[in-house]
């Protein structure tokens, strides 16, 4: 590759150039946000809960001495960093082994691949793990069987599983679950103040789950700070609302909040969703001979991503709502964050907003009116004139 070929390369725009997403994981977040910001997108780090150490559990400790001592007939696996915490916080009080031979005379079942990895890592073998991992297949195969009079234990993402818990102890089954990590308000609740205030403002273009209790925390803070359906309001609209799976998103939507999930419930294909939703969601408009993208906080120019200033997005956007119509300075004003009422603070802005597109005719002045983008979708590009 010769030096042009590798400036060509090195100008490309990624898919999330531009866009801002909140991550509100507590566990891998480290690694959601790397895969993110791979792709360009800024990210905004705001766990939404913190995990408590398996060994420091008491609740797990009474679980397991009581599912050693009075043995469930069916155990539910869920997650495999869950099922080998649970594992090795038993080995450290001494209750390993009578743990795993009681696992190993029940009927053990899998949620999918990764836990059914992590069961047989520890010299276990599952009975059943449903195709499409999801625990709405696990809950129908145990209402097909009959849980009647039946133990069911049931390891927990940190929470009850709503609906499913229900549904068997209406059909007659005992259930008890199995609290392998429990999930509590992080100790810095300032990120998630940050992410609530970023979304009210429409500063990030998607926030994303990995768990249903990170989820209802964050709405929880929000209820707490009295912005729950400010917060909701914009989940609704801008705010794009991803959930690695149809458990994490439970919370939104029982708050008719529109969420997408991948196809596999997994990060990478998560990230995928985002690279094809955010950009999908951008109108390219004909400006002045030129193609402008308007991004979270960046414009793309003639495939160039050109960074914003937070108050030229405000004028961009603004003018953008209705391109190729002219907007007052008072309107532009109105536009501006903590702007006032000085009409030259726009001039100020715009000159700013000009010199970043890098093409500052796409812009126009409309003498004693107020400025228009250049739009023109017919090759014309001077309906009013102009500077």
């Amino acid at each position: 590759m010769d030096d042009r070929q590798q400036a060509q390369e090195d100008r490309a725009v990624r898919a999330l150039d531009g866009f801002t997403v909140g991550v509100t994981a507590a566990r891998r977040a480290e690694e959601l946000g790397a895969l993110l910001e791979r792709r360009g997108a800024q990210v905004m780090h705001a766990p939404a809960l913190r995990i408590v150490p398996l060994p420091d559990d008491t609740e797990l400790l009474a679980a397991t001495k009581d599912l050693i001592s009075h043995a469930p007939d069916v155990v539910v696996a869920t997650t495999a960093i869950g099922f080998r915490g649970w594992i090795e916080a038993a080995e450290g009080w001494g209750l390993g082994e009578s743990l795993l031979a009681r696992l190993a005379g029940v009927e053990l079942l899998a949620r999918g691949p990764k836990v059914r990895g992590a069961i047989r890592a520890a010299g276990l073998n599952e009975k059943w793990s449903p195709a499409s991992e999801s625990m709405a297949e696990v809950l129908d195969r145990l209402l097909e069987e009959g849980v009647s009079g039946r133990r069911v234990a049931i390891q927990l993402h940190g929470e009850l599983l709503p609906g499913f818990v229900e549904a068997l102890r209406a059909d007659g089954a005992e259930v008890v679950g199995v609290p392998v990590y429990r999930w509590m308000p992080p100790e810095d609740i300032g990120p998630v103040d940050r992410l609530l205030d970023a979304v009210l403002a429409r500063g990030v273009d998607a926030v994303t789950f990995t768990s249903a209790p990170a989820a209802a925390s964050l709405l929880r803070r929000a209820e707490e700070r009295g912005i729950q359906e400010e917060v909701l309001a914009a989940l609704r609209q801008e705010v794009l609302a991803v959930c690695v799976g149809p458990v994490t998103a439970l919370p939104l939507q029982g708050r008719d909040v529109p969420t997408l999930q991948p196809e596999r419930f997994r990060l990478g294909p998560l990230v995928q969703l985002l690279c094809r939703e955010l950009p999908g969601r951008v109108r390219p408009l004909p400006v002045a001979g030129h193609r402008i993208e308007i991004r979270g906080h960046a414009a793309v120019v003639n495939g160039e991503l050109r960074p914003v200033p937070p108050a030229g997005m405000a004028l961009l956007r603004a003018l953008a709502r209705r391109p190729g119509w002219v907007v007052s300075r008072a309107d532009l004003l109105r536009a501006l964050p903590g702007s006032g009422r000085d009409e030259h603070a726009v001039e100020t802005a715009m000159a700013r907003l000009r010199v970043a597109l890098g093409a500052p005719k796409l812009i126009q002045t409309v003498v004693k009116r107020g400025y228009r983008l250049s739009l023109d979708p017919h090759g014309e590009s001077d309906k009013y004139g102009g500077e």
